[in-house]
């Protein structure tokens, strides 16, 4: 299946990441070649991408936030479980692993997505239904980042049997639970695998049960919680610090 990817970090990340065929190239017309505009065309033609210039309206159809850019290129390469495990393992770190309960926003699964490459997680793990996937759409929200993770298309709870046989201890993120505990009190500097949930719902309770611990994100003031993508961010910098000071 064909898409195309559009605007210019998204476009960029993903020629660099090479992970996708591409097929075409497409420049909007009057668009000047400097800048990261012409990175991406000369890492295109580096490639043997063809590249076209295009009138504004056809690249408006594509997406009206497309930046003078976009990339058609072939599906998103999803991943397995074992293949994280195997990149933790070449790089000598504790597993750390982000998975995602039914998350339905676009926006928040990219803006998940930008921050679990940026932390350093060894891969995404996401539902097989009833869930967003990675169009183009979430590579644009997620600034590209999403082109350098291993995604992963799971059972949920088979997942988290894998990676807890792997020794890694499930957090999921639950701020309603009377048996979640803050921070302070979870070591996040070992192998772990933390769980955010949809929005409005959080975890389903399959997934809940699975979870080793549950967490909560002390706060302070008048607004009852964090949405999915900013405590899921949060949770994920903590963990990261957690590892990094270890």
């Amino acid at each position: 299946m064909k898409e195309f990817i559009y605007g210019r970090n998204p476009v960029y990340e993903t020629l660099r990441a090479k992970r996708r065929q591409f097929f075409q190239l497409l420049v909007s017309e009057g668009a000047q070649e400097k800048g990261r505009l012409g990175e991406i065309i000369q890492m295109a033609q580096a490639q043997k991408v063809k590249v076209i210039r295009a009138p504004r309206k056809r690249m408006d159809k594509i997406a009206p936030n497309n930046q003078g850019i976009a990339l058609e290129v072939s599906g998103y390469p999803y991943h397995n479980v074992l293949d994280i495990l195997d990149r933790a393992e070449k790089r000598g770190e504790p597993l750390f692993v982000l998975l995602l309960d039914t998350l339905q926003d676009p926006q928040n699964f990219g803006t998940l997505l930008r921050t679990a490459e940026s932390v350093g997680v060894h891969g995404v793990v996401i539902p097989l239904a009833r869930t967003a996937q990675i169009t183009a759409s979430v590579v644009n929200a997620s600034s590209g980042a999403s082109e350098h993770l291993l995604i992963v298309q799971a059972n949920l709870a088979q997942a988290i049997t894998t990676l807890k046989d792997a020794g890694a201890w499930i957090i999921g993120l639950e701020g309603n639970d009377e048996q979640a505990q803050s921070p302070g009190e979870i070591r996040l500097d070992g192998a772990v695998g933390i769980v955010v949930g949809s929005e409005g719902h959080g975890m389903r309770p399959l997934v809940r049960k699975s979870c080793d611990l549950l967490m909560k994100l002390p706060m302070q003031g008048e607004i009852e919680s964090l949405n999915a993508a900013v405590a899921g961010s949060v949770a994920l910098y903590l963990a990261y610090l957690a590892r990094k000071n270890k």
